[in-house]
């Protein structure tokens, strides 16, 4: 008898413990659901901001928008053909100051300035060396 008794406790207990168990896991389900649910708000407002700044960005970026601006805030005028000229009146090209084929260009432009033997333009070497 005693350890029917005994048995039947422990099974109370049992389900005591299967029960409180159960009420977590639900509890626990109920949160992530709410936080789920939160998450998808917020996804939603996200999703609706940039959808509003994209609209807005069309606006700004319309080619009628800013060509209005530029006739109104650049003192530009159209091109005229007496702007154009033949190649036969385009300057000589500037002579190369590096030799082409030069490893270290920075260091032939160095070595061709007239003061190559200072480290820098603003020292000179010492008048009195004893």
């Amino acid at each position: 008898m005693r350890i029917l008794r005994l048995l039947q406790l422990i099974m109370v207990a049992a389900l005591f413990l299967a029960a409180a168990d159960v009420y977590r896991i639900k509890f626990d389900s109920t949160r992530q659901a709410e936080h789920l649910t939160k998450l998808r708000d917020a996804v939603r407002r996200e999703r609706d901001a940039i959808a509003a700044l994209r609209a807005e960005w069309s606006e700004l970026d319309a080619p009628h928008r800013i060509q209005a601006l530029a006739q109104r805030h650049l003192p530009l005028k159209p091109i005229e053909t007496s702007q154009y000229d033949t190649l036969d009146h385009l300057p000589e090209r500037p002579l190369d100051i590096v030799p082409p084929g030069t490893a270290d260009p920075i260091g032939a432009i160095i070595e061709t300035q007239p003061d190559a033997a200072l480290p820098t333009g603003s020292i000179a070497p010492p008048l009195n060396s004893r």
